[in-house]
């Protein structure tokens, strides 16, 4: 759900929320008008004078339809008498109003539309039936700080993510009234994860406005130059790119080989290394471990149990399954991720398992052999590239694959259910292998690292940050990361040391390098003095980052 706002000032109201802020508002100065004009009238025209609040007591009895209490009788003016009659055909016109415009809707199920919840929109951006856990994507988006209206054809589903906080609304992407009720005017980009549809919703949009980016989500890659074509800027495909970020990190299990690094410039590079069931590092803590003393490699941060820490508690314990995030030269992370990796018998040969030949699975093979590492594929389906046509959740079919002397298996399933399966059996079958599981459902990520997953990524969740990365345009270490490095301006902290600036207690980001005239430096010192002319290189997650900014009110700076 949407998070709270920091302060008054950053409160936005639906339309329907300030259509009942204005009637209030417009209900008190009605009264408190009737009240003054009745007080003076009797005043004037009856001789009685009475306190202000027992005028206003007469208004609201009068608009209530109660009496006249105290004051019955006491009129003889023609004025008077059509001043209360007026108050109170006030009173029955307002009563029949809030009835009808305010208690039903709310006591009722009366059908709301849902374009009266939505706040003003403009530079946002126009999500299309997102189909991977919409939830999922639009708290990223929120988390960006980017404004977004999403719509779907479903009533319920746009219903239910409207009343959980989301800007949703209900109509076809397929027809230009639903993109002007969302404001496409003012828009910035649209999203469209209309499978089949695409298409149709992409000319939909190049209909109405030409300049507008459009962003296209497919499962079927082979459809990227046929969406081009037809007139969207970007086509994203998460299912290839997640076969490519398992297939790496299974290469990495068996190579000393970088897969996945970001590069800061002057041989400063982050990567993210997973920790082996038989790694010398598991069961060790943190301020134990040894790492910078062994390889020079930094740990700014670890994921424990699905968690992201930033920076590492010292006491905590690195476990098998705990992904660590570090950073140094080229050198160091290789030297790092040897000594990670666990010891290798003479007896094992390079060998990777592919469950499940999908896209997932076939980006994944072709990541696979061009690091030139033996393969075994299986798919229930006899297509291209498929060694054994069975069902990967067989104890006997793995077995034939080699799983009990293979180095990795990437499960790439499209059922969650199959995948839970297939990661217990080749752990049962293999303590040592490295397993890498492709989950549908956020919520299973957890389920699998339980199940013996080594790695685990979620399809919402690279789904999700694709589109991020795309919207903001700069360096994340991988889409399945919710990690963010900028460059930012020292200016705010002139004058003051690294200690004492803040940065992390009141935002959470973590300086990792400070860039001068000489170049970047991954050396920190917390009593460094800033002179205001440097140039700071922060890690953080999105919402850190977007703290960060708004605190400080400075301008990241690009970090390629």
């Amino acid at each position: 759900m949407r998070s709270l706002p920091r302060s008054l000032s950053e409160l936005e109201f639906t339309r329907r929320e300030r259509f009942v802020l204005y009637y209030m508002i417009g209900l008190v100065v009605v009264v408190l008008a009737y009240t003054v004009m009745y007080n003076q009238a009797l005043a004037r025209l009856e001789g009685v004078n009475q306190s202000i609040f027992a005028s206003l007591e007469f208004v609201i009895q009068t608009m209530t339809t109660t009496g006249y209490g105290q004051d019955s009788g006491q009129w003889s003016h023609p004025l008077m008498f059509l001043l209360v009659s007026l108050t109170q055909v006030t009173g029955i016109g307002i009563g029949f109003f809030t009835l009808r415009m305010i208690i039903i809707p709310l006591f009722t199920g009366a059908e709301v539309n849902l374009d009266n919840r939505l706040t003003p929109k403009e530079d946002h951006v126009i999500v299309c039936e997102y189909r991977r856990d919409s939830a999922v994507l639009l708290d990223e988006l929120d988390e960006l700080d980017i404004e977004y209206v999403l719509l779907s054809s479903s009533r319920e589903n746009a219903k239910a993510l409207s009343d959980d906080g989301f800007s949703a609304i209900h109509g076809s992407p397929q027809d230009a009234e639903t993109f002007e009720r969302a404001n496409i005017d003012s828009a910035r980009a649209v999203i469209t994860d209309t499978g089949e549809e695409n298409v149709n919703t992409i000319l939909t949009v190049r209909s109405i406005r030409q300049d507008i980016d459009i962003i296209a989500l497919t499962d079927d890659s082979s459809l990227r130059d046929v969406l081009l074509e037809t007139g969207a800027d970007s086509v994203l495909s998460p299912h290839g790119v997640l076969g490519h970020r398992l297939a790496e990190k299974a290469v990495s299990s068996i190579s000393s080989e970088l897969t996945a690094t970001v590069n800061l410039g002057d041989e400063m590079a982050v990567t993210e290394i997973p920790v082996h069931q038989e790694s010398r590092l598991a069961g060790t803590r943190v301020r134990n471990s040894s790492i910078r003393e062994q390889t020079g490699a930094n740990i700014i941060g670890a994921w424990v149990d699905g968690a992201l820490q930033l920076p590492p508690d010292p006491d905590t314990v690195i476990r098998p399954n705990t992904v660590l995030l570090v950073s140094g030269d080229q050198d160091a992370l290789e030297a790092f991720s040897d000594f990670t990796r666990p010891p290798r018998t003479l007896s094992q040969d390079d060998r990777i398992v592919i469950a499940g030949m999908g896209e997932v699975g076939q980006a994944a093979q072709s990541v696979v052999a061009e690091a030139e590492i033996d393969s075994v594929t299986i798919d229930i389906e006899d297509r291209e590239q498929v060694d054994i046509v069975a069902d990967a959740t067989s104890e006997a079919v793995l077995c034939e694959a080699g799983v009990e002397s293979a180095d990795a298996i990437i499960v790439g399933l499209p059922d969650d259910s199959a995948s839970l399966l297939s990661t217990v059996l080749a752990r049962s079958l293999n303590r040592n292998i490295e397993v890498l599981t492709r989950v549908s459902d956020t919520d299973a990520t957890r389920k699998a690292l339980s199940a013996g997953a080594d790695y685990v990524l979620s399809v919402p969740r690279v789904s999700a940050r694709m589109v991020a990365m795309e919207l903001r345009e700069e360096d994340v270490l991988a889409p399945a990361s919710q990690v963010r490095f900028v460059r930012v301006p020292a200016d705010p902290f002139e004058g003051v040391r690294l200690a004492d600036s803040g940065i992390y207690e009141e935002t959470g980001c973590r300086v990792i390098g400070i860039e001068e005239d000489t170049g970047l430096s991954g050396t920190v010192d917390p009593d460094r003095r800033f002179t205001g002319d440097e140039q700071l290189l922060l890690v953080g997650t999105d919402e850190d980052v977007q703290q960060f900014l708004k605190r400080f009110d400075v301008s990241s700076i690009d970090t390629g």
